[in-house]
């Protein structure tokens, strides 16, 4: 984390966190909740505290996506956030809490973050036809823009190019199977999407205590 929200943890300890403000989209945009006096106050008055669905919109200033990114981390509950200064602001993930670009002239990934992740650990593929990569940061699936020159990278162990398609039977079946990728090895199995979260020990939609609002 930078070193300016560090000093201002520890100058003041006590801010509240805020839920419900900060997005992670699948490709790796942050989304930012639009406040709307009228629609807020609906919200808080409805049945159940429900109301009109908040407005959301994409973080395009670079300098505010790299601020976010630097200082995105998780709790030990498995909850992700964002820490802004003093004050902790829980992301609601769309899918995982890492988004991977590949890069194919380097044979690496990328977090959307803007770190390299290293090596990947493990791969699944998931009911959806997204592939999910382990890298050191953690779970996250891969941009489906760079599908194909990603799956063009897998091999056996003797060096073989696999076909991507040959992968899901035996992987539907249960089985795993041991591939190459970029110079590692790695194993490759299926999963169910919804099993994410607990495979992973994440919590897509981190909620304040009950009783308490979003802010």
């Amino acid at each position: 984390m930078d070193e300016m929200v560090l000093r201002s943890m520890l100058k003041w300890p006590n801010v509240p966190a805020v839920y419900g403000w900060l997005r992670l989209d699948r490709r790796g945009q942050w989304l930012i909740r639009q406040p709307d006096p009228k629609k807020d106050a609906a919200a808080k008055t409805a049945p159940g505290g429900q109301g009109v669905a908040p407005r959301f919109e994409r973080v395009v200033n670079p300098a505010m996506n790299e601020f976010i990114g630097r200082n995105y981390a998780c709790d030990s509950e498995g909850r992700y956030f964002f820490q802004n200064g003093p004050q902790r602001v829980y992301v609601a993930l769309e899918y995982t809490p890492w988004i991977y670009r590949f890069d194919s002239p380097a044979q690496e990934f990328v977090a959307h973050t803007g770190a390299t992740a290293g090596p990947p650990k493990h791969a699944y593929i998931d009911d959806r036809g997204g592939v999910i990569v382990v890298c050191a940061p953690g779970p996250g699936v891969v941009l489906d823009r760079d599908l194909e020159a990603l799956t063009e990278g897998f091999s056996d162990l003797a060096g073989t190019r696999i076909d991507f398609g040959e992968l899901i039977e035996p992987l539907a079946a249960g089985h795993r199977v041991r591939v190459r990728l970029g110079g590692a090895e790695l194993t490759v199995e299926g999963i169910r999407a919804q099993e994410l979260p607990a495979r992973f020990g994440f919590v897509p939609r981190p909620a304040p205590p009950e009783g308490r609002p979003d802010c």
